[in-house]
C-alpha cells in the first residue's frame, strides 16, 4: 500500500535531489546553444513534457523496462552516450544532430535527455523505494516550475553574459557534461 503522507521535510530531500540531478542552472549554457541554433525554446511546452514523462517514468517506468528487456543500466548508457554527442556540439562548436528543428528542439533534445533525462529517470526510480509518492510528485513540480523560469527568462542570462560569455560557458560546461556523461557510461558499464 502506498503511502500518502505529506512530509515538507521529506518534499526538500527529494526536491533537492532531483534539482541536483536535474541541474538546469548547470544546463543553461546547453539551452542558449540549442535556443541559438533553433531561434526560439518553448519554455512551457519543455515543462510539459518534462513533466509528464518524469510522472510517467515514476510509476511505469520500471514495467516499461522489464517488459522490453532494457536494464536501467542500460538506458543509462544509452542517455550518456546521447549527453556526450550533445557535449562535443559544445566544444567543438559543430552539429552532429541534424533534426533540431524548432517544432521538436523544446522536446527533443531540452524536454528528453537534458531535462528529464537517464539521470533524472534513474533517481525516480531509486527514490520511489525510500520516499512516499506524494513528496515525489510534490518534487517533481517544484523542480518542473523552477525549469519553466529558468527556460522562461533564458534571453535574460543570454544578455547578461554577452557573446563572449556565452561561448566560454559553452566550452566549460560542455567538458562538464562531457564528464558527466563518461562518468555515468563508466558506472554503468560496472554494473554489467
Amino acid at each position: 500500500m502506498m503511502d500518502l503522507q505529506f512530509n515538507i521535510i521529506e518534499i526538500l530531500k527529494v526536491t533537492m535531489v532531483l534539482f541536483a540531478v536535474i541541474d538546469v542552472i548547470g544546463s543553461i549554457p546547453v539551452i542558449i546553444n540549442l535556443k541559438q541554433k533553433t531561434g526560439e525554446i518553448n519554455a512551457a511546452k519543455a515543462s510539459w513534457v518534462s513533466f509528464g514523462i518524469m510522472l510517467v517514468f515514476l510509476f511505469v517506468g520500471q514495467s516499461i523496462l522489464n517488459i522490453i528487456g532494457i536494464t536501467v543500466n542500460d538506458f543509462a548508457v544509452a542517455g550518456s552516450i546521447l549527453i556526450c554527442i550533445v557535449a562535443f556540439e559544445m566544444i567543438l562548436g559543430i552539429q552532429i544532430s541534424k533534426d533540431v528543428l524548432p517544432a521538436t528542439a523544446s522536446v527533443v533534445p531540452l524536454a528528453f535527455p537534458l531535462i528529464a533525462g537517464t539521470g533524472t529517470l534513474t533517481t525516480l526510480l531509486t527514490i520511489r523505494a525510500e520516499y512516499n509518492i506524494i513528496s515525489i510528485i510534490i518534487a517533481i513540480c517544484i523542480n518542473v516550475l523552477i525549469v519553466y523560469l529558468v527556460l522562461k527568462n533564458i534571453h535574460r542570462v543570454e544578455n547578461f553574459l554577452g557573446i563572449g560569455g556565452i561561448a566560454i560557458l559553452k566550452k566549460v560546461f560542455g567538458i562538464i557534461l562531457l564528464a558527466l556523461a563518461i562518468k555515468l557510461f563508466r558506472s554503468s558499464i560496472a554494473h554489467f
